[in-house]
């Protein structure tokens, strides 16, 4: 992992919650404004792994195990110290978390026209996913039955490791 990226302690979760209240923000100008709260320190406790960047945290990764591959299920950075190559460190620490523990790929799902999602993921090499996987199949369902497509085209992308 990058120096500055750690596998959150306790202490950290109650602090994302701020982080990626002030990311939301980014979506405003694209109409989006109904945001669901922010995770409980107990649900991101739960996650197969947190990764943060800073003291406090200034970025922060959630990842999964889906189809026997790491999911980031969220990439937040602070937009006051965004451009700052955070979200970049917080993917390679998750490919880095991946190849750790075996999978052979991480998946995640995102806007595919958002600049600050699809496009930046594509330079990071995260293509899109053709055939997802039944359980990525079913992340993009659920994004449906929430309504986040209506916003953009919703896709999910792939990086082997």
């Amino acid at each position: 992992m990058s120096a500055a990226v750690r596998v959150a302690e306790p202490a950290d979760l109650p602090l994302l919650a701020a982080v990626e209240r002030a990311a939301d923000q980014l979506f405003v100008p694209l109409g989006m404004t109904d945001f669901p709260p922010p995770a409980t320190p107990e649900q991101r406790a739960a996650a197969w792994r947190v990764l943060v960047e800073g003291r406090p945290p200034r970025g922060f990764a959630v990842l999964e195990r889906v189809d026997g591959g790491v999911h980031l299920e969220q990439l937040s950075v602070d937009p006051a110290h965004g451009r700052q190559g955070i979200g970049a460190a917080l993917l390679a620490a998750a490919v880095e978390a991946a190849r750790g523990a075996g999978a052979d790929r991480v998946t995640l799902c995102t806007y595919a026209d958002v600049p600050w999602n699809g496009p930046f993921y594509a330079r990071h090499g995260f293509v899109e996913v053709a055939e997802p996987t039944p359980g990525i199949a079913a992340l993009l369902a659920h994004e449906v039955e929430l309504g986040l497509d209506r916003y953009g085209r919703r896709t999910a992308m792939v990086r082997t490791v």
